[in-house]
């Protein structure tokens, strides 16, 4: 369990740095923050007087952050350990107030209950309980209650999940200007971002609000005529997710299972690149959802792309989630000046692998500058340049999807 990230105001805190579920990395760095977490890491453990130890000795680091000049430690130990830990914490608090930058240090304690072996008639646990990195309160359910795939988007019919084997082919860019297009049309449309490790959702929605908490759950931020959630509305925008991959499971279950979505049509969901635990872990989640939705592969024309591509489709077939379709993204560039039509990547590749494939292919998105501009901007070119030609492709990606959508909707209903 890492420190508490709320305020007493319900919000998150407007930067939460350094939030870590190791020991931070010994390596030097000019950054102020990673440079008190290193200093921190090295007074936990150095021998401290009276305890004849380190206090990594008796209690592990889960996570470190500064906000204000004032550093935040939590440690997780055992209940007989405490009474080892404790009588020193406030002159190690003392000495890490002392690094430069630092106005003063909290340390928190989590004991954990000692496991013990259970009855050999005792029933089995659901699984889903797992890391809680967010700490939202008023909770009365168990973990595994909270997170059984059952109890997941109750409200949230259906779940498309825009992914791509590799990382810079324009993904993110589709999952936004692709809900956005399902929310012109009339679809009630959520966007997650469940890229934990690169967030890109708040600057593409030009939005750097921090959510609000009511009764332990996460209030989404609207944008666009969307709800949206993203890792990157609850810390700083330069700050860099030193997660493992426990952790980084742990947030993404909690997006799914204590975030308010309220009734959707649709969750649209941008994947991290990849065939990894994260897809891994949404696909086993939500299988009943992304069977009445499906997955979007995202893929530049060119062979190395497309390599990609094909294990994406491979994994989302192995966990029996529908293929909606291929989409070739930077498909051709046309010049501003001349509008001489240049293919830099190649042109047509994603259409011959979706018919390799067996799977519907879904269009062509131009390499234009002002997607990009777009981006940058915060608002998807889909609705402020609806009359272009990249609108017009995203705008027809949206109508395939929503047909898609419609048609699961009418057979599960018959």
């Amino acid at each position: 369990m890492l420190a508490c990230l709320l305020s007493q105001t319900g919000r998150f805190p407007e930067k939460s740095l350094g939030m870590t579920d190791h020991t931070p990395p010994t390596d030097p760095s000019d950054t102020p923050s990673v440079s008190a977490e290193k200093r921190i890491s090295e007074i936990l453990g150095s021998e401290q007087a009276g305890l004849g130890s380190n206090v990594l000795a008796f209690a592990s680091l889960e996570g470190v952050s500064v906000r204000d000049g004032h550093a935040h430690v939590s440690l997780a130990t055992s209940r007989d350990n405490v009474s080892r830990v404790e009588p020193i914490r406030p002159h190690v608090e003392a000495e890490i107030a002392r690094i430069p930058g630092l106005t003063g240090a909290t340390i928190s304690l989590t004991a954990h209950r000692a496991t013990t072996p259970p009855p050999a008639n005792a029933p089995s646990a659901p699984a889903g309980g797992g890391h809680r990195p967010f700490n939202l309160g008023g909770q009365s359910r168990n973990a595994a209650s909270r997170h059984a795939p059952e109890t997941l988007l109750p409200g949230v019919k259906a779940v498309v999940a825009v992914a791509s084997g590799k990382g810079g082919v324009g993904k993110s860019t589709t999952a936004v200007n692709l809900a956005a297009g399902l929310a012109k049309q009339g679809v009630r449309t959520g966007l997650l971002d469940a890229d934990i490790y690169g967030p890109s959702l708040p600057r593409m929605l030009g939005k750097n609000a921090r959510p609000e908490v009511v009764d332990g759950r996460i209030i989404p931020i609207e944008a666009w005529g969307l709800k949206s959630m993203s890792i990157g509305y609850l810390v700083d925008e330069h700050q860099a997710m030193i997660w493992r991959g426990p952790m980084v499971m742990g947030a993404l279950t909690q997006f799914l299972g204590e975030v308010d979505w309220g009734e959707l049509d649709v969750l649209v969901i941008d994947m991290p690149p990849g065939t990894g635990d994260a897809q891994l872990t949404l696909a086993q989640k939500l299988g009943a959802k992304m069977a009445k939705g499906g997955a979007v592969i995202v893929s530049t024309p060119q062979d190395i792309a497309l390599l990609d591509a094909r294990r994406g489709v491979s994994m989302f077939e192995r966990m029996e989630t529908p293929i909606l379709g291929v989409v070739e993204n930077m498909s051709y560039f046309c010049c501003p000046n001349c509008n001489h039509r240049t293919e830099l990547f190649g042109h047509g590749g994603a259409q011959e692998e979706a018919k390799r494939l067996g799977v519907p292919f879904l269009g062509e998105i131009p390499l234009l500058a002002d997607i990009r501009a777009s981006g940058d901007d915060g608002t998807p070119i889909i609705l402020s340049a609806p009359d272009s030609e990249a609108a017009h492709a995203y705008t027809a990606l949206a109508s395939t999807i929503a047909a898609a959508l419609a048609a699961s909707d009418e057979k599960a209903s018959s």
